[in-house]
């Protein structure tokens, strides 16, 4: 029999390589109306490009009726339970301090464990909080399951590199509002803004520290939302710097009508994936050994993010040649 030839991933994505590929766009929906539409509208999206393209985090800690806290969570399970073959489906807990906590993850985890993609921890302060979350994990049977968590104050980010290093850690998310928040007013209020996040030091620090904590550490980068969702052009302007300046490979998504300029904002360019394909493809030719292309040399290294460049077109349902089309048939790409 001829060997089967190595998957190009199996290939290249080992060290000095993420170690996770998630769903650029993470949508976020606590109201049980809009959580109801956000995972009907990721079935539709599901359908149309043939694999998951971003995620839909159930909210608890914005989400939940104070006073209501356990029926919100059972409604949380009750919708991961019952979403779509071949959905991705997370939820926010409460913090780790919360009087919900672990109501949330007994209920959540411990119910819906087996349909979850992850379980996102917000305010997040040390890697004490991760352990507290991880054994809440274990205690409802849900040790399978990732953890991310949102980094929100300055603390926070001086900890972050400890806290991506944690192995339950999968992703980093900035939370900007509570983050600006807890300058005491020396962050003005335009440091939230879809343009001003990108011009306040401290908060331009804040976003490259988690973005180099995750690199680091082989974790996702989940930058901040864009409270205007009804300008396109800012939300598609924030994603682009995101994407393109500040080392984000993922994003949240809080209205619906945002998330297909995530989608763009992070897909590779055409002439990029052409490229992409046209050299993994001589690549697989050489059995991987280095190859010139119009007088420059690829090896690995260069391979390696060529690579990186189809698994992101795939994740944001941009068009593959059929050679790269078959990279992905048996793989859901996230």
């Amino acid at each position: 029999m001829t060997p089967v030839a190595p998957h190009p991933r199996e290939i290249l994505l080992g060290a000095q390589a993420a170690a996770h590929a998630l769903p650029v766009c993470d949508h976020y929906s606590g109201v049980e109306q809009r959580m109801r539409k956000s995972l009907q509208l990721q079935a539709e999206m599901l359908q149309e490009f043939g694999h998951c393209v971003f995620d839909v985090t159930l909210d608890c800690e914005d989400g939940a009726p104070v006073g209501q806290e356990r029926e919100h969570a059972q409604l949380v399970a009750q919708l991961a339970r019952n979403a779509a073959a071949g959905a991705r489906v997370a939820a926010r807990v409460h913090t780790v301090d919360h009087p919900a906590f672990a109501q949330d993850m007994a209920i959540i985890a411990g119910e819906a464990g087996q349909h979850l993609a992850h379980i996102m921890i917000p305010k997040v302060e040390s890697v004490d909080d991760v352990l507290a979350a991880e054994r809440a994990l274990l205690a409802a049977g849900a040790g399978h399951l990732p953890l991310h968590a949102l980094i929100e104050s300055p603390a926070a980010v001086h900890r972050a590199f400890e806290i991506a290093a944690h192995p339950r850690i999968q992703s980093l998310s900035f939370g900007l509002m509570d983050f600006v928040s807890a300058h005491g007013g020396a962050i003005p209020a335009s440091g939230m803004t879809s343009a001003g996040q990108f011009q306040h030091p401290l908060v331009v620090r804040a976003k490259l520290e988690i973005a180099a904590a995750c690199h680091a550490n082989g974790k996702v980068p989940s930058h901040c939302v864009v409270t205007e969702f009804s300008d396109q052009a800012a939300m598609q302007a924030a994603a682009a710097r995101a994407a393109r300046e500040f080392g984000y490979t993922r994003m949240w998504s809080i209205h619906p009508a945002q998330i297909r300029p995530i989608l763009a904002a992070f897909a590779p360019e055409d002439a990029e994936i052409a490229r992409a394909t046209q050299i993994i493809s001589a690549a697989i030719d050489a059995d991987w050994a280095p190859i010139s292309e119009d007088g420059v040399l690829h090896d690995r290294a260069s391979y390696r993010y060529f690579w990186q460049v189809l698994e992101r077109a795939h994740q944001t349902g941009r068009a593959l040649a059929p050679q790269a089309r078959a990279w992905f048939a048996n793989a859901d790409g996230n």
